[in-house]
């Protein structure tokens, strides 16, 4: 009886993969000295697809269900053996099981500053990272391509290949987008579908399926972050480029006195490289009026009165900065002081 009991064992009538945790994307079913009864059952669960190999080839490919193993459920393979419509004895194949539940959470990012190339600003070089999910959509072509006969294949032996699909493929979805960088940037979703878009047919190929990617930071250089801050302040004044600088301008004002009353420093940089900007134009006038000669001279002498008229920002800047200073020595009043920046913003406008 003990002899019985022993060979019966040696048959195999349900075939099934209960998941014991996450991170397993493929499970070999063991089948060492064992050989699949006819008329056996098979169980694949939803989020699991099986598929059976005979002698190196993918024979047959089974979606979540119970099957009753015959020549009927199995006609590939009863194909491959050459078994005639009875099929009444056991066989051996292998067969594998895979998840195909969303392996969510798979971190990606820029261990260095990647440079792209950007219709605007030529190449930039940024700093991103977010996190994405996947699936296996074709376990056959995963299982040629990635798992192979391996008994188990995790999740873990994949994140390195498929985080440097995400970041080699970075470049490609932003030039492809046709979009700026910049509009990129201030759109996280839209880089992301972008990056998704690019990503999908790289993952394909490997019988994956890519969803749910996020892009939670993008990182910018210095200087490209304050045009972007500058862009940003003139949507808010609705692309006005002189209330954009009287608005700046009003900004720097308190700075730029309060720097004054300190003597020297930035204030006394900056006023000096005002003062240095306002002396080049009046150089430039005299030039150009001595090259000319008289006649020329008196044709640009109502062309420098216009010029005279209108102020510019930067001559403001370097008024407002000497106000200050002489505010912080006690030659001016704060009242005389407010007075005078009232009647330099007034010339903005």
């Amino acid at each position: 009886m003990a002899l019985m009991d022993f060979i019966k064992k040696q048959f195999i009538d349900i075939i099934q993969w209960t998941e014991e945790g996450d991170g397993k994307l493929a499970w070999r079913f063991p089948m060492r000295d064992m050989e699949i009864q006819n008329g056996g059952t098979l169980v694949v669960r939803e989020s699991q697809m099986a598929i059976f190999v005979n002698e190196g080839q993918v024979a047959d490919v089974f979606t979540p269900g119970t099957y009753k193993l015959t020549t009927q459920t199995l006609p590939v393979l009863t194909y491959l053996k050459n078994w005639d419509k009875l099929f009444e004895s056991p066989f051996k194949s292998d067969v594998y099981f895979f998840s195909t539940r969303q392996q969510i959470d798979q971190k990606w990012g820029t261990p260095q500053p990647i440079t792209i190339r950007d219709k605007d600003f030529g190449a930039v070089r940024l700093r991103a990272f977010g996190n994405y999910a996947f699936r296996i959509a074709d376990p056959k072509l995963f299982h040629t391509e990635i798992s192979g006969t391996r008994e188990m294949y995790p999740v873990a032996d994949l994140e390195g290949q498929l985080r440097g699909l995400v970041l080699q493929n970075i470049s490609n979805a932003i030039a492809g987008s046709g979009l700026p960088f910049l509009d990129l940037a201030a759109n996280q979703v839209m880089f992301a579908d972008a990056l998704t878009k690019e990503l999908a047919p790289v993952f394909a190929k490997l019988g994956l399926l890519i969803e749910n990617l996020t892009v939670q930071n993008v990182s910018l250089p210095e200087e490209l972050q304050k045009i972007l801050d500058q862009k940003i302040g003139m949507g808010m004044v609705g692309n006005d480029m002189g209330k954009f600088m009287q608005y700046q301008t009003a900004q720097a004002i308190p700075k730029f006195a309060e720097g004054a009353g300190g003597g020297g420093g930035i204030a006394g940089d900056a006023m000096g490289l005002g003062a240095g900007v306002a002396l080049g134009q009046v150089l430039a006038q005299n030039l150009q009026q001595g090259l000319q000669g008289g006649a020329a001279a008196a044709q640009a002498a109502p062309a420098a009165a216009a010029a005279a008229v209108g102020v510019k920002p930067e001559d403001v800047m370097a008024t407002l900065e000497k106000l200050g200073e002489l505010k912080s020595k006690g030659i001016l009043t704060q009242e005389e002081f407010d007075a005078k920046k009232a009647e330099l913003l007034k010339k903005l406008v």
